[in-house]
């Protein structure tokens, strides 16, 4: 039985605690695209992890821990994530694995990134700046380094070479920066090569062997459905896929071997960096959501927007995922609200729209249509199963699960590990 978990909105839904909660019953867990601009937030009995490239089941004693192909990494980001979780007592010797074939990001990518943001004339997109799209760029483009390549001196120097000869072209002509140095890129990421050396591995082996055995293997996704590339509220979305599909082309494992879908959405919505956001709430409402929520990003510390439950943006994830069930997280976030809205449709120039559009111009203009629901004002951080949850808060769900034709299968109640129950299959054929 093997699962992959993904982001149902704009990321930032709780996908680390729900693949931390699930990896106690995998036998490996793979990340399988984006870089070090997703934070996976993981609260363990008050303690709290925030983790960035390294899968959210490194937490777990003894789980296979796989960044996979389709990752794009930053080599001195990952040691410093590596040294972060040793501090803390996680033992990684062993349970890690680096995909030899994922791409690596240099220092010009996240010079570029910066750039093409501060300079545009088309406007922000809102990326984090750590490189990602660029070393994306490259790697279509055949010109990536990749992990392997950090072990071998004569194939980065080349690779070096060929890239910086049109890197440094466009950063001194165009931007007018300063040229890097081929020698000290050389030097820094051979050392990083030999720093990570004992995790470089073909990983497909490994993986293949996971699931023709029969042992439980857990695709995390990193950002969420709205911000993949193809799919997504595009141009304001990541550069590589967040949806089901990429859990095959970031692994090697193919579709046959996915059994279940489940997408991670909050009883909310949240989303970090520009682009149009139909619920988005900016009055008392949406600070009170953002307090309680505590919605400020992992990886920038940006406050996140924030506003109502967007039926269309989930019903639209459902089908492009093929999600066989929901993770609710962050529900007590709605404890003290008289009346919860959930957007049903949008307006958009006297017509009404039931299905998410992919014209920008016509999403930007998008008025949500909303049900209005009763909300419920007992605490239930404490709730251990669905029949112990307020009337109001099960009627919610349970619209929830109606608008986007998914059930829920596990519900969070609180940021804790311990907050989260269980109320469908998740491993069980």
């Amino acid at each position: 039985m093997n699962l992959v978990v993904l982001g149902v909105q704009w990321g930032d839904e709780g996908k680390g605690k729900i693949i931390d909660f699930l990896a106690e019953g995998a036998g490996a867990v793979v990340r399988y695209q984006g870089g070090n601009n997703a934070g996976h937030t993981v609260v363990i009995a008050g303690r709290k992890f925030v983790l960035h490239l390294i899968p959210s089941g490194i937490l777990h004693k003894g789980k296979a821990c796989i960044i996979g192909n389709g990752v794009v990494i930053d080599p001195k980001y990952l040691l410093e994530e590596i040294a972060y979780l040793r501090k803390n007592g996680i033992n990684i010797k062993n349970y890690l694995t680096i995909s030899e074939n994922a791409s690596v990001i240099l220092p010009y990518h996240k010079l570029l990134d910066t750039l093409s943001e501060t300079k545009s004339k088309k406007g922000k997109i809102g990326t984090t700046s750590r490189g990602i799209g660029p070393a994306y760029v490259d790697k279509v483009g055949r010109l990536g380094i990749r992990m392997v390549d950090l072990l071998n001196k004569k194939v980065l120097a080349e690779k070096l070479e060929n890239n910086l000869a049109l890197k440094n072209f466009i950063i001194t002509r165009y931007y007018g920066e300063k040229a890097y140095s081929k020698e000290q890129l050389l030097k820094e990421y051979l050392g990083y090569g030999r720093s990570l050396k004992k995790y470089i591995k073909n990983t497909f082996p490994v993986l293949f062997q996971q699931v023709k055995g029969e042992k439980r293997v857990l695709f995390e996704g990193a950002q969420g459905t709205m911000l993949d590339i193809d799919f997504g509220t595009y141009p304001y979305v990541t550069s590589s896929n967040a949806t089901a599909g990429g859990a095959s082309t970031g692994t090697g494992v193919g579709p046959g071997a996915i059994d279940r879908v489940i997408g991670v959405t909050k009883a909310y919505t949240t989303r970090v960096g520009e682009g149009p956001f139909p619920t988005e709430l900016t009055d008392s409402t949406g600070e009170f959501l953002r307090k309680q929520g505590n919605e400020f990003g992992a990886t920038t510390g940006r406050p996140r927007r924030c506003g109502w439950f967007d039926a269309v943006v989930s019903k639209y994830s459902a089908m492009v995922n093929g999600l066989t069930g929901l993770a609710i997280t962050k529900l007590d976030v709605l404890t003290g609200i008289k009346e919860i809205k959930i957007c049903v449709a949008y307006k958009v120039g006297g017509k009404t729209y039931k299905d998410f559009p992919a014209d920008m111009e016509k999403l930007a203009k998008a008025k949500p249509v909303y049900k209005i629901m009763k909300g419920w004002s007992e605490d239930i951080t404490g709730v251990k199963k669905y029949s112990g949850l307020p009337k109001n808060t099960r009627l919610y769900i349970k619209e929830l699960e109606k608008l986007t034709g998914v059930k829920a299968v596990i519900l969070s109640v609180g940021p804790d590990r311990s907050q989260t129950f269980i109320q469908g299959k998740i491993w069980e054929k």
